[in-house]
């Protein structure tokens, strides 16, 4: 796993090609409106994605809160190693639900779906000098478990066609979450016994759980903590980490309800709306 000690500054002067893709994803983004194509030339490796992902950070109008985790299939890897990627969650596309429907926006002429997530908070900052975490370690490191949803959305409808780089660079292809329900005492349960199963307009479309995501929670989580570290954005408490697709990804489109149900934890009922443009 790389290290890029200059993804933190986001400095769109130091390399203006990142920063117009930057701003074409931020501008379709606010405008709610779909992008035709990857906007310039897709970055070399990850390390350059992050790169451009922190210049839309600093150009988004809201306060990072947590992160996403995305699997990366062995054949789509750089050099980097890395076998996951983060893409940021902003507070205002963050949704606490204890029960009821919930809306969620998705870009029409875009990429839309739904995934099944476990999501962590920590409960106190991580060590900013530790870059290496193992999954044992994370395990033990203080941390809450929910339940969630992911709002997987972009401007670009073959985001996850192009591959991970194309995916880090717009926001990790996230566009909010869903939280629920408290799994009490995570790290002293089998995670084996953490089901859930995804249902759109009443169908079922997927099941699994936590052991769908390679090595389980704790690897997404370590991930998590060593690849923050290394970007120069060690985790903070209360930051929340959605630790990966549960039960697949499954293709949603505005009008469309979504179910997830986590087998002895409660359920998320939600509503997906065409993004509109938002206000300044």
């Amino acid at each position: 796993m790389s290290t890029d000690h200059r993804a933190v500054d986001g400095d769109p002067a130091e390399a203006p090609e990142l920063a117009a893709i930057a701003a074409q994803f931020v501008g379709a983004r606010r405008q709610g409106q779909a992008l035709p194509a990857f906007p310039g030339e897709i970055p070399a490796d990850l390390v350059t994605a992050y790169r451009v992902q922190d210049i839309a950070i600093a150009r988004w109008p809201d306060r990072v809160v947590g992160w996403k985790v995305g699997y990366i299939a062995p054949e789509k890897r750089d050099a980097s190693g890395d076998e996951r990627l983060l893409g940021p969650i902003f507070a205002r596309a963050l949704q606490l639900t204890t029960g009821g429907q919930h809306e969620f926006a998705v870009f029409s002429g875009g990429f839309g779906a739904v995934e099944a997530e476990y999501v962590l908070r920590l409960e106190a900052d991580a060590p900013a000098d530790k870059t290496d975490w193992t999954p044992e370690e994370a395990a033990a490191f203080p941390s809450t478990l929910f339940i969630g949803m992911e709002v997987a959305s972009s401007p670009l409808a073959t985001i996850n066609q192009l591959g991970p780089r194309v995916v880090v660079s717009d926001f990790g292809n996230n566009n909010g979450l869903i939280m629920g329900a408290e799994i009490p005492r995570w790290s002293s349960i089998a995670e084996t016994s953490l089901t859930c199963q995804t249902f759109i307009d009443d169908r079922q479309v997927g099941q699994g759980g936590a052991t769908t995501l390679p090595g389980g929670l704790r690897a997404a989580f370590a991930f998590a903590l060593s690849r923050s570290a290394r970007r120069g954005r060690p985790l903070k408490a209360g930051e929340l980490i959605a630790t990966g697709n549960a039960t697949g990804i499954h293709d949603i489109v505005a009008g469309q309800h979504a179910r997830i149900q986590f087998n002895g934890h409660g359920d998320i009922v939600c509503r997906a709306v065409a993004a509109s443009p938002q206000p300044e």
